[in-house]
């Protein structure tokens, strides 16, 4: 009765039913069977609040932003774009000036995708002009001398600096599929070669140097900060909740499967000890980091043989048993691995297992499809790779991969449910922009976070006959990135640019301050010479930089500033070409300073070859587990469980009880505050090694009942000490947020060796509880490099007024990080 009530006062409400009626049912030119295709409710609605939102910032009186349809990937959007053209080719034409539609996306498939649908909607835009543009020439003689009209598709890369100004006229509407990827590189970088200093811009610099007067609209399901920057605000959005809510996409189910590989103690020491080496050595802190985070999802790992053996066994058994669930129901698969040479490894594993799976046929059972439906297959593997040829691929690898037709074979076979084609293994194609209702299930095995995560897993959220949900088994472990990104982008209005204002003020006092230090440098050669003078003129100013230690030192704290507040700056657009350059050649001169003065220290290639061949040598694979808790968590602070252990008289089982219960409390203690609770860990983790070296020694049984209540009492004393810690902040007198940052401040001080009262740490500790509670308000903030870097900014001015050792910054930095991210997860500020 709801659902009734509920058309009735909205769909089929006058004004809004004649809408629908008139502009909203589309039959495609060439339907057979006169099928008509109706919008579903969130088309509608974007479809007219966009029209709004383009007329309204409409050049020349607007600012070409047209703004940002959110989507819900699989919620339709290209039909909300055909909706939205037929709006402004026959509900505004006349306020839009006739206009011309330039419909751009950024790969050949979603081009051809795109086309497929516009080329039979002529008579539904009442244009005849509505096709795919083929080539650049294409593109030029078209709408260079096209005054109003017309509906064209072209991917983003046809755009180039050869190709100059298209078309001044302001009745063009760009709109751009999948906002968040190509389509926002409208900035310059800097690229430094033996060759010169160049500077190059994105496709999307070039199409606005097409178009320059045009209006911009985006849609996508994932917008990030540049999307909002150039497109302008969200219009409208329809969430993942929604679409799955309205049964307009399945819900996805997440199975974690890991598979995990090990590495011993003493290598991981010994790779530690080599980070430091490095350190000591000259290697930059973002040098390390930058090797650390290659190496913690690194190829070797990965790739290791006796991983995979054991990833395949599982893939294959967890594939059949689904199938075997639903034997009527067409279930494909897609496995995601991270690179070309990793997918290769696996499927080759894949087929030692099921060789079967590598013969060539047109369909399972050949002799249950007709003559004409066997005539549309072609004869494939049940399982392929599908990525792209390298020049340099080994033979093997080179073959596998094919060529575009290729290519074109396994993407039309893929999507045909008769097909022997069930199992793909991909590395970056297919993982966005591709859609195969049958798609049952996505193996993971390979690190995704934010706007590419969340577009990787909908691959499996297309409704199908039979299909109640979409699975995700991962086998790397991206749980955490998964529910940020969902977070993100499941719902709440994301993507809005914070603090801009304030990072702007920051940046432009920054550059101020260094031109005025840079007065007497002549520069020139960088902002008009060809890129040999270019670099030349950096080499020169990198040697005036270092005339004297004063001037070096100024200028190096300076610019590690004004490169933050770029950072921050830079994607929203608010930056005019001369500030884009100054600050380019000023973190261009920092750059070589800093190569210079550090010597002959590893960089974060370097580091990557030793540590990887550590690596090999010392990992082991485990084997796969499914890691759902079948029983449930275990509540170890229940009244049952108080009153079990202390009627229990066997010490061990009563030391293991204890244990777990030191466990459950140093984790929830560090939900609050990470540095104590890694402290009493650490006093945990010393019990722990002396009750596993009781079987080295020889003992009666009633000294080990001793020497185990001994460890007993020992627990019961973190735990006592543990609560005693807990209740300190009172003491002292102030908040357990401000308690962890306390802790933070003491730790540092006292394990370098420096004075500063612990008055002062109480006094600065409130400080940086209110700048972190200050930026952890933004949901995604944690995420986000500008709001990081912001607070960086911010810490490490607070920390300077308030006389704290600068030598230390990073190291608070980091461990602040690490804490408020703690408070986030576990919504301590609100």
């Amino acid at each position: 009765m709801n659902s009734l009530y509920t058309m009735v006062e909205g769909a089929f409400a006058p004004a809004r039913f004649l809408a629908i009626v008139r502009d909203f049912v589309f039959f495609p030119d060439d339907s057979k069977n006169s099928t008509e295709i109706v919008c579903r409710y969130p088309q509608y609605f974007a479809a007219t609040k966009m029209l709004d939102n383009i007329c309204e910032h409409l050049r020349p009186e607007g600012d070409g932003k047209g703004g940002t349809y959110f989507g819900a990937t699989g919620c339709g959007k290209t039909y909300t774009m055909l909706f939205l053209s037929r709006l402004m080719m026959l509900r505004r034409s006349e306020e839009l000036g006739n206009p011309t539609i330039v419909l751009i996306v950024d790969r050949e498939d979603l081009d051809n995708q795109t086309s497929e649908l516009f080329v039979t909607a002529k008579r539904f835009l009442h244009d005849e002009n509505v096709r795919s543009i083929e080539t650049r020439g294409d593109l030029a003689e078209t709408l260079r001398g096209r005054e109003s009209g017309g509906v064209y598709i072209t991917t983003i890369q046809k755009f180039s600096e050869q190709m100059g100004l298209l078309s001044n006229r302001c009745n063009i509407i760009c709109i751009s599929d999948e906002a968040h990827r190509t389509q926002t590189g409208a900035g310059s970088k800097l690229m430094i070669t033996e060759e010169g200093a160049f500077t190059r811009f994105g496709f999307a610099k070039y199409l606005r140097d097409g178009f320059p007067n045009a209006t911009y609209v985006g849609f996508t399901g994932t917008p990030i900060d540049e999307t909002i920057a150039v497109f302008g605000p969200v219009v409208d959005r329809y969430t993942m909740k929604e679409s799955s809510d309205d049964g307009i996409t399945v819900r996805i189910a997440y199975e974690p499967r890991l598979a995990r590989v090990l590495l011993s103690d003493d290598e991981a020491k010994k790779i530690k000890e080599y980070y430091d080496r490095c350190a000591e050595e000259g290697s930059t802190e973002d040098a390390i980091k930058e090797s650390q985070r290659a190496m913690s999802s690194m190829e070797v790992l990965l790739r290791d043989p006796d991983r995979l053996k054991k990833l395949a066994a599982d893939m294959v058994e967890h594939y059949e048993r689904l199938c075997g669930e639903k034997p009527g129901v067409v279930q494909k698969a897609m496995i995601v691995c991270s690179n070309r040479p990793h997918a290769f490894d696996l499927l080759n594993a894949i087929l030692a297992i099921r060789p079967e799976w590598g013969v060539a046929k047109k369909a399972e059972n050949e002799s249950r499809l007709l003559p004409e439906r066997l005539e549309e297959l072609e004869s494939l593997p049940k399982i392929n790779i599908v990525a792209t040829r390298g020049k340099d691929d080994p033979r093997d690898l080179f073959d596998a991969c094919g060529n575009k037709e290729w290519r074109k074979k396994l993407d039309k076979q893929f999507k045909n449910n008769d097909s022997n084609f069930k199992i793909a293994v991909v590395c970056d194609m297919w993982i966005t922009g591709f859609d195969v209702p049958s798609l049952a299930v996505m193996y993971i095995d390979k690190p995704l976070q934010r706007h590419t995560l969340v577009q990787t897993i909908s691959r499996v959220n297309r409704v199908f006959e039979g299909k109640d949900q979409g699975l995700v088994v991962d086998y790397f472990g991206i749980k955490e990135n998964m529910m940020k990104a969902l977070k993100t982008y499941g719902g709440d209005d994301s993507g809005a640019i914070d603090d801009l204002t304030v990072a702007l003020g920051i940046f432009r006092n920054h550059l101020a301050m260094i031109d005025d230090l840079m007065t007497n440098f002549d520069s020139s050669a960088f902002h008009m010479g060809k890129p040999l003078e270019r670099l030349g003129c950096l080499n020169r100013a990198a040697e005036y930089v270092q005339l004297s230690k004063e001037f070096q030192t100024r200028f190096m704290g300076l610019t590690r500033i004004l490169k933050s507040a770029y950072q921050i700056c830079f994607p929203s657009g608010e930056l005019s070409d001369h500030e884009t350059a100054m600050s380019q050649f000023y973190m261009a001169i920092r750059s070589i300073v800093y190569k210079q003065t550090k010597g002959d220290a590893p960089d974060a290639e370097m580091m990557n070859e030793v540590v990887e061949d550590m690596v090999r040598r010392a990992i082991s694979c485990t084997g796969v587990e499914s890691v759902i808790d079948v029983d449930g968590p275990e509540d170890l602070f229940g009244e049952d469980a108080i009153a079990e252990l202390n009627a229990m008289k066997m010490p061990i089982t009563k030391f293991n009880a204890l244990m777990k219960l030191v466990k459950r409390a140093i984790r929830d203690y560090g939900r609050t505050n990470r540095v104590k609770a890694l402290d009493f860990d650490e006093r945990l983790r010393r019990v722990v090694t002396e009750y596993n070296s009781r079987d080295n020694l020889t003992f009666a049984s009633e000294v080990v009942s001793d020497f185990v209540d001994s460890l007993s009492d020992q627990l019961v004393d973190i735990l006592r000490d543990l609560k005693d810690d807990e209740r300190s902040f009172e003491k002292i007198g102030i908040t357990y947020e401000e308690k962890a940052f306390y802790d933070i401040l003491v730790k540092v001080r006292d394990d370098h060796g420096f004075v500063f009262e612990d008055e002062k740490c109480v006094a600065l500790a409130k400080e940086i509880s209110k700048l972190v509670s200050d930026k952890a308000q933004y949901a995604d903030w944690s995420t986000r490099d500008d709001i990081k870097s912001q607070l960086n900014m911010d810490l490490t001015v607070m920390l300077y007024k308030n006389g704290y050792p600068p030598e230390w910054d990073e190291e608070v930095f980091e461990k602040v990080m690490d804490q408020a991210e703690n408070f986030k997860k576990n919504d301590t500020f609100k």
